[in-house]
């Protein structure tokens, strides 16, 4: 079938082209985010953050709005997000799509009905994005590992390890105790990583080190990936496992300096995957670092 591509998502010549389609005619709108009020923020020329206008925002929805009659989302990758295409749309009959559908039903039942033991894998920046996450989890599975840049969070809170420069979450270090007491009540195994690769600064030229949980990591320095040694203790934990959920790396694997122990880590998770366990890979960092290394269809899903 023809495909009209329209120069814009909104306004009075897309809702022309779309008014004069006949049924089971296809129109492409142009990319929702070159306006700002699709996301509600973007960068200046200078990368300072800039808002949106709420009034603005409010015609935007509108001119989405007037597109259609019925609302069907099938961007599960983006379903969290509020952004407007996903929560500004305002028609009465509102559906999920064949891909939407897909991924819940695969969740749902690895997550409902998980071969154990259950693993799950949580990388990322900060502690507060994740504690709903890590919460619901600690209900769930029977052994967690915590890395990336919220690890150091974790181990300046229960080991007093030094972290110098290292990310810290100041707000998500009040839930740290909480969360590991649950864990604790609730018998699921917790693996943090204990040794590091270091950086000078936050840069793919960067000075490196190495560092440990003794040593601690020297000031003025951070820690950008996990060592060899915290692999080990991952790939303990994913042997272990039958099945595996993984969100976030456990390193800054764009920069080549500091990739090392997420490729590592994928190469375990592969491993896994083709002994026959349950390799659930969720999230687009996650995602990208399975696309990145080829490993996609090696895995029992990425989503």
């Amino acid at each position: 079938k023809p495909v009209k591509f329209t120069d814009d998502c909104v306004g009075a010549e897309v809702e022309k082209t779309v008014n004069s389609t006949t049924d089971g005619g296809i129109v492409l709108l142009e990319n929702l985010r070159f306006h700002i009020e699709e996301e509600g923020s973007s960068k200046d020329k200078d990368g300072n953050k800039v808002k949106a206008d709420k009034a603005d925002v409010e015609q935007f929805r509108k001119g989405l709005t007037a597109l259609g009659d019925v609302y069907v989302n099938d961007a599960f990758g983006t379903a969290h997000r509020a952004h407007s295409s996903m929560v500004g749309v305002d028609l009465p009959q509102k559906a999920s799509g064949f891909l939407v559908k897909k991924e819940l039903d695969y969740f749902a039942q690895a997550l409902e009905k998980p071969e154990r033991p259950f693993l799950a894998i949580l990388g990322g920046a900060k502690v507060s994005d994740k504690i709903q996450l890590i919460d619901n989890l600690l209900d769930k599975v029977n052994s967690l590992i915590i890395c990336g840049g919220m690890s150091f969070t974790f181990k300046k809170v229960l080991e007093n390890v030094n972290i110098a420069n290292s990310l810290f979450d100041e707000a998500g270090s009040k839930k740290v105790p909480e969360l590991m007491e649950k864990a604790k009540k609730n018998n699921v195994k917790i693996t943090l990583p204990c040794d590091y690769i270091t950086a000078d600064k936050f840069d793919a030229n960067a000075n490196t080190g190495t560092a440990d949980d003794k040593s601690g990591i020297p000031d003025g320095w951070m820690g950008l990936d996990c060592g060899e040694k915290s692999v080990q203790l991952y790939k303990q934990a994913i042997d272990e496992a039958k099945t595996i959920l993984w969100n976030g790396p456990p390193g800054v694997f764009e920069m080549e300096k500091f990739s090392g122990g997420t490729k590592a880590t994928m190469n375990c998770a592969v491993e896994a995957a083709q002994k026959g366990k349950i390799v659930i890979i969720g999230g687009g960092d996650t995602a990208t670092v399975a696309a990145n290394y080829g490993v996609e269809d090696k895995l029992s899903h990425v989503s």
